[in-house]
């Protein structure tokens, strides 16, 4: 194998995974709405690659529960029913005090920034609330929050289980079952409490407050 074959692999893979990531993206924010049939033609031409690596993507989306294969049809966004998302919640419900408690990463300066920065950005927020900014915001929180664990087997299930259900939230804030400005506003008191929380070292606080505003979240969507 050449030098050159040795650095491009890594880049192979790198592709694959930003194609991942942005068609999951699209997913969750509704670009791809549940029932929606995604084209490997269209998929292959927009990202210039054959559509056998792009079926390896799509494999991986409908292991994680967001696509599925339907003989005769094609691949189709899945939707979550009730019964699902509340498994779903009850489980992220008890991993997010696992993440502060399990193998934790060291409470450096710049973790507790990236914190600030998440409440600025809540504050930013609930002076002008948009779903889509929202939605954004708390998916970044969420992989911010896994941050406190070096345990990768939790932080992949995690990560997981939130983009399985994270659009369903979209969903009702979209067709304004949930109030928006009252959400936001709730959301940017947590991430207050939550900074407060790590700057004075207390973290298994942070993961007991997290768990109570996924119950509660919840609990506003039924």
């Amino acid at each position: 194998m050449s030098e050159e074959d040795v650095i491009e692999a890594p880049t192979g893979r790198d592709r694959l995974e930003q194609i991942h990531d942005i068609i999951r993206e699209r997913i969750c924010m509704l670009d791809y709405p549940p029932g929606e049939k995604l084209s490997e033609t269209a998929l292959a031409e927009e990202f210039g690659m054959s559509r056998t690596p792009l079926r390896r993507v799509l494999a991986r989306l409908e292991d994680e529960g967001l696509l599925q294969s339907v003989h005769g049809v094609g691949t189709i966004v899945t939707d979550v029913d009730l019964d699902e998302l509340a498994q779903v919640y009850r489980l992220r419900m008890e991993l997010i005090v696992l993440t502060t408690s399990l193998d934790p990463a060291e409470l450096t300066l710049d973790l507790i920034d990236a914190f600030r920065v998440m409440h600025a950005r809540a504050e930013a927020l609930r002076r002008n609330p948009s779903p889509r900014d929202f939605a954004v915001l708390d998916r970044d929180m969420l992989l911010q929050l896994l941050e406190l664990t070096e345990n990768m087997a939790l932080r992949e299930a995690s990560e997981r289980l939130y983009f399985r259900t994270a659009r369903i939230w979209l969903q009702a804030i979209t067709a304004s079952d949930i109030d928006l400005e009252n959400e936001a506003e709730i959301y940017c008191r947590e991430t207050a409490d939550i900074l407060t929380a790590l700057e004075s070292g207390n973290r298994d606080a942070v993961g007991h407050m997290r768990r109570a505003h996924i119950s509660m979240s919840f609990q506003r969507m039924r």
